[in-house]
């Protein structure tokens, strides 16, 4: 896997802390935001210049007015310009350290080397693209401590360049997962996910048999409480559609959906395919035991990101993960051709 890609102009540019300024017995540290930051969300710009800074740590500090952009208070996920001055509290390094020696890290090694190289797809100027096995997270958090985030950040090279998120699947959700190369990459290809211009196609494995073709659109809202993360349909939430097409089935028990967001919102097909009455197959968060249908069908979520179309027309295809593709043949059910389009239906 080449993951040693140059970001042009990165040592040359990364900013330099400014003298602090003294105000009361506090002294002030001020960042510039440079050139290739523009357009960067500002916990992503905080959470790579202070490792191991938590997405919660920074939102109570710009909550608190700790962090200020330009002078006022800021939202976590407002958009920098170059040259606007981003003021931190004197303890923010020490903050940052405490997490990194508090969290347990990800090693690079030759095994970790190979387990990367086992999940590539494919890749293009600017981007890779892995095959991401159920189970394994993207993103760390209280309890999971290996994860492809930590992975990247472990094969850093010296000169500091290494392979980027620019978008999230759910831990037990397979499929393909796109990584950018560099800062300018991960910007734009960000900006392609918000703006949706590319577009995604989920497979399912659905409880019951749903219509043929069909649209599911209501908004969903994150459920407090001890309900951790999990959505659910509501007035207050946020727009989120779907699209669905059947593929096959079993009799009326089982169907093999693809699935197209056209938002991404958290849980979305999960939750929406639960609105329908045709819950995803193992997602017990959000059918509970009606999700298992048991025999030959293993208790694990049946939900995988098959195809992914880059703004240039470039399709990314991941293979079936094996749990599913046994599920899949146990049914007497295959898998589409790679030629399959979700508007061909």
């Amino acid at each position: 896997m080449k993951n040693k890609i140059p970001i042009k102009g990165l040592a040359a540019n990364k900013p330099k802390a400014k003298p602090g300024t003294k105000t009361g017995d506090k002294i002030w540290r001020f960042e510039s935001v440079p050139t290739y930051e523009d357009g960067t969300r500002l916990d992503r710009f905080l959470r790579r210049l202070i490792p191991g800074l938590g997405q919660g740590q920074i939102e109570r500090m710009l909550r608190n007015g700790l962090i200020r952009l330009d002078g006022a208070k800021a939202k976590a996920a407002t958009r920098l310009k170059q040259g606007q001055a981003v003021r931190l509290p004197p303890i923010i390094p020490e903050i940052g350290m405490a997490r990194l020696v508090a969290a347990p890290r990800i090693v690079a090694c030759s095994s970790l080397r190979q387990q990367l190289d086992d999940m590539f797809l494919a890749e293009g100027k600017g981007w890779l693209a892995l095959n991401k096995p159920s189970g394994l997270a993207v993103q760390g958090g209280t309890a999971t401590h290996h994860h492809i985030d930590g992975m990247l950040k472990a094969m850093i090279d010296d000169a500091g360049n290494r392979l980027r998120l620019v978008h999230r699947i759910d831990k037990d959700t397979s499929g393909v997962l796109l990584l950018a190369k560099t800062i300018e990459a991960a910007r734009s290809l960000t900006e392609a996910f918000q703006k949706q211009r590319l577009e995604k196609t989920y497979l399912a494995l659905v409880i019951g048999l749903p219509p043929e073709t069909g649209s599911v659109r209501v908004p969903i809202l994150k459920l407090g409480g001890k309900a951790g993360e999990k959505m659910q349909v509501h007035e207050d939430g946020q727009s989120a559609q779907t699209l669905y097409r059947r593929l096959d089935h079993a009799g009326r028990k089982m169907a093999l959906v693809a699935l197209r967001p056209l938002t991404g919102r958290t849980h979305q097909l999960r939750a929406h395919m639960a609105y329908l009455g045709n819950p995803i197959c193992g997602d017990g968060k959000y059918a509970g035991d009606d999700a298992h249908p048991g025999g030959l069908i293993v208790r694990r979520l049946h939900l995988h990101a098959w195809q992914l179309k880059l703004p240039d027309g470039k399709l990314i295809t991941a293979p079936m993960s094996p749990h599913m593709k046994a599920s899949l043949d146990n049914l007497g059910m295959g898998v589409p051709s790679a030629g399959w389009r979700f508007q061909d239906v």
